[in-house]
């Protein structure tokens, strides 16, 4: 069986970007996270060691975010993904959505988004 647990515009303040205005003044970024796992025995047993703990995920997300600046989104998505697929041996597969809020691309665009989607099999060894 096949579940997904989401967690949804999980919001941290980052100094990732291009620009050297970016790393040092920082911004908001928001992440989301798709977890595909089977928490069928948890709903069972009404378990919480039986699935994924969705407080440690956004420690994780947390973590990241602030643990380094990357100049690329795209960065920050493919480090998240990995890292919770080699922490939590239930998931199965992941898809990492990472914003950056008012992006400066000299117009008024609310936000960048970029996606990565990973299974086990896409974990670098």
């Amino acid at each position: 069986m096949e579940n997904i647990i989401r967690i949804k515009k999980a919001a941290f303040y980052g100094y990732h970007g291009v620009n050297s205005e970016e790393q040092s003044v920082g911004g908001k970024f928001e992440a989301d996270v798709d977890i595909y796992t089977d928490f069928s025995n948890a709903a069972k047993h009404d378990s919480l060691h039986e699935t994924i703990d969705y407080q440690k995920v956004y420690k994780v997300l947390y973590h990241l975010a602030l643990e380094q600046k990357y100049y690329l989104i795209e960065s920050v998505a493919d480090k998240i993904a990995d890292e919770l697929l080699n922490k939590f041996a239930a998931i199965e597969k992941i898809a990492v959505r990472v914003r950056k809020n008012n992006p400066p691309l000299g117009g008024m665009v609310d936000c960048v988004e970029v996606e990565v989607i990973k299974g086990r099999e896409d974990l670098k060894i």
